[in-house]
This record gives structure tokens, sequence and C-alpha cells, in this order.
């Protein structure tokens, strides 16, 4: 089973425009095109009824403290947790390849809507749900996928890792506002095969990758 995209390489750069913010000389970050990159798949096990695909960034800062803060960086040796981008389940696995910006093509203050998506979908909430929550411009319920947008001050490359996971049941067992752990939970025991595609990015300007 292999998941591919033309729009960036594994293990290589995620281009600025399917990221939520890239880098500003003067405001250190700014919104972005945030759109989806193009995802296509091959050779997936007899049996598969449905796909789910997950975005997740692991090397989200587990505390805040440093996060964005002026004269000061977020440590390398910090813990590192999940940060979910893009939820998506219920994929025919006859489907055509998922198109640039088809699921996401902008950055939509409050959260796009959900959790009805294209083609049947399903769509679970990101997790800029959590991170806006406090934020009265942007703060809402963030469906489908939203890109990158790591500390402009962190001091390492974040992996962002897109799975895809061929399922033997035609829906996967998750209902309503859905996240990540739920799905990943609910999935557990019913996966026939998955793939994996990682990209990389970062908006601190020190950070070579």
């Amino acid at each position: 089973m292999i998941l591919a995209s033309d729009s960036f390489m594994d293990k290589a750069p995620i281009p600025g425009q399917f990221a939520f913010a890239v880098p500003d000389a003067k405001a250190h970050v700014r919104l972005s095109d945030n759109r989806n990159p193009h995802l296509a798949w091959k050779d997936l096990p007899a049996g598969t009824q449905s796909l789910v695909l997950v975005c997740c960034d692991g090397d989200a800062p587990s505390r805040a403290d440093d996060v964005n803060q002026e004269d000061r960086q977020v440590p390398a040796s910090l813990a590192r947790v999940d940060f979910f981008h893009w939820l998506l389940v219920d994929l025919k696995p006859d489907a055509a390849p998922i198109r640039e910006g088809e699921f996401s093509s902008g950055v939509t203050a409050g959260g796009k809507s959900g959790p009805a998506g294209p083609r049947g979908t399903r769509q679970g909430l990101n997790d800029y749900t959590a991170w806006f929550a406090g934020d009265k411009d942007m703060q809402g319920e963030y469906y489908g996928y939203d890109g990158p947008c790591p500390p402009w001050n962190d001091s390492i490359v974040h992996r962002y890792v897109f799975t895809l996971y061929a399922l033997d049941v035609d829906s996967c067992p998750v209902s309503g506002s859905f996240r990540g752990a739920e799905v990943l939970k609910a999935i557990e025991g019913r996966v026939l095969a998955s793939a994996k595609l990682t990209g990389l990015y970062a908006l601190n300007p020190a950070v070579k990758f």
C-alpha cells in the first residue's frame, strides 16, 4: 500500500501554499493559502471497504510558555505531543486521488463547516479548535484540513505525517464531532494496512531543513 503526493515528496519540505501560515519578515507569520495537498494511493489490500486519512504533527510543544514569544525559543528538549490537522473518514477505496485544494482552500476564521465533507466523507475536528478557543477573532469548530503553523520561534522542524488506513468496514465507527484520538481508537482491529507520507515544515527562519 502506497500513499504519495504531487504536492511534496516524502520527508521533504511542504510548500507554503499547503500551510496555514508562512514566514513574514515584519510580523513573523502571515496567513497562507491553506490548501490541502494532492494525495494518491495504490495497492490497497483485498477486502478494503473504506479509507481513513489522518494528518498529525507529533512535534507540537507540550507547554505553551515559550510559544511565539519574542526573544525566546521553544527548546528542542521540550516534550512534544500530537496536534491533529486533518481527520477524513468514509473515503471510498475506489475514489479518485484527492485534488490540491479540493477539501481546503484558504483560512476560514472560526473554522470550516462539518462533519459532512466532499464525496460523502466525514471530517473531524482538528486541533486548531482548542488552539483558538480563547481568541475572539478565530475561535470556533475547525473541521477538515488546516495546514502547518508551528511556533515561529520553535527550534526544531516539525514533521507532518499523513497516514492512510485501509479498513475492513464501510464506515468508520465514530459519530458526531469526533477528534483524532477517537478515530485512532475506533479503527483498532479494523485496519488491513496503512501507508504514510511525511512532510517537513518550520516558520523559524533560523531552522534549516
